[in-house]
């Protein structure tokens, strides 16, 4: 929908004032807290031992979160990449429940019922066990409150896996290699 205004050119400094001013408190009420866009969180990514492997960042944009990754010590090659249900990672990984889905979502980008909240690209390690990987995701938020927060009553972690994930019904990524809690910045 295009809307037209029209402006005598007398009132133009008025109306624009008013509308810079109305910018401003939209601007104010609305972006502050952990919803607003730029918002920021990240999770710090350790080894079943507990060694440190990388790091996970999240910003908030308007119509999704952006999503990057940088590890070291995985083995060569493609690994399933998911945020998981549950905001933590001890005492196994296994604490960290399943992928993060809402109500009736079924698993992998290929899968006709569509796909969880919390499924993501895979990531591929480089021959040195090394990586690094950005990606957007429009089904969540870092906003509390919202149905699709990562950051809901029990949090949300991120799970690395051993294998790459199928993209299908069945994610077939195996075991848990890496997993981080998430928390706002």
């Amino acid at each position: 929908m295009r809307i037209r205004l029209n402006i005598r050119p007398t009132l133009f400094p008025a109306v624009a004032a008013v509308l810079l001013l109305a910018g401003l408190v939209g601007c104010e009420l609305g972006d502050s807290g952990p919803t607003a866009v730029g918002a920021r969180a990240s999770a710090e990514m350790k080894s079943p031992a507990g060694d440190v492997l990388g790091m996970v960042n999240m910003v908030q944009g308007p119509n999704g979160v952006l999503v990057s990754v940088e590890m070291t010590g995985l083995v060569p090659g493609p690994h399933g990449f998911h945020i998981h249900a549950i905001g933590s990672c001890s005492p196994d990984f296994s604490a960290a429940g399943d992928h993060m889905m809402l109500e009736g979502e079924e698993h992998g980008y290929l899968n006709e019922g569509g796909d969880h909240a919390g499924d993501m690209p895979n990531i591929y390690a480089a021959a040195d066990g090394t990586a690094r990987a950005d990606a957007f995701n429009d089904a969540i938020t870092l906003a509390d409150g919202q149905d699709n927060s990562v950051m809901d009553a029990d949090g949300s972690a991120i799970i690395i896996h051993e294998k790459g994930d199928t993209y299908g019904e069945d994610a077939g990524a195996g075991g848990r290699v890496a997993c981080g809690v998430i928390v706002l910045n």
